[in-house]
């Protein structure tokens, strides 16, 4: 059975990912910062445990797929943000899906096939934007890490995404907006929120046959928020 590593997977984008693939028929190795019974715990900033982590998978199947969902989001003034927030924040989501990479893309080499997927954000496209600059700086740094990904496990036969959301109507985005919710809402040209469900699907898309010739790119979902 192909088998899925995701991380972020305790609540949010990481628990819809984990469902929809499920649901598609693979085996999931859920992970998160901390361990569950369904849970299996994984700081993303750490090496060693990313190296359990895919000694963790291979158990579980064929290795088919690395998706990165872990991510800090915060909402933060430029000139507010202090060093060790920065290098926080950027050691979750760009340090991590490095490490992700470096311990799952040769496994997916070896077997000379598969799929890497990043969660980024169109933050990464934005000049202005709700949450803070390192968030956005951190999620941009992670597209190219995509890119870079792409070309260097092309030759495997191996493919590298990244995904792109606009703002998502989930727990995390309902806890930093508060009241904001609606205002967030009608600045989308589609006017709503994004589903967790739809980033889910495109997940799913990209881990399947019809997206194997699809690589080297970050897929915008944000309901025309970046035009």
């Amino acid at each position: 059975m192909n088998a899925v590593l995701v991380t972020g997977a305790a609540r949010g984008l990481g628990a819809a990912v984990v469902q929809r693939l499920r649901a598609d028929g693979y085996a999931v190795l859920a992970t998160d910062l901390h361990a569950t019974a369904e849970i299996v715990g994984l700081d993303v900033r750490e090496p060693a445990q990313w190296a359990a982590a895919a000694e963790s998978l291979v158990s579980l199947g064929e290795p088919w797929a690395l998706v990165n969902c872990a991510a800090r989001t915060v909402v933060r003034d430029l000139f507010a943000i202090d060093v060790e927030e920065w290098d926080d924040v950027l050691a979750t989501n760009l340090r991590g899906p490095f490490l992700g990479v470096q311990a799952v893309g040769p496994l997916l080499q070896k077997r000379g096939g598969g799929r890497i997927v990043n969660i980024a954000s169109d933050s990464a496209f934005r000049g202005v934007g709700v949450t803070g600059a390192h968030y956005a700086a951190s999620k941009a740094g992670l597209i190219t890490l995509t890119r870079r990904a792409a070309g260097a496990l092309a030759g495997s036969g191996v493919t590298a995404n990244a995904i792109a959301p606009g703002t998502l109507d989930g727990e995390t985005v309902r806890e930093l907006a508060g009241d904001r919710l609606r205002e967030l809402a009608a600045a989308v040209p589609l006017g709503r929120l994004g589903a967790l469900s739809e980033i889910a699907a495109t997940v799913a898309w990209l881990l399947g046959d019809d997206a194997a010739y699809v690589t080297g790119t970050a897929i915008l979902v944000d309901g025309g928020a970046s035009l």
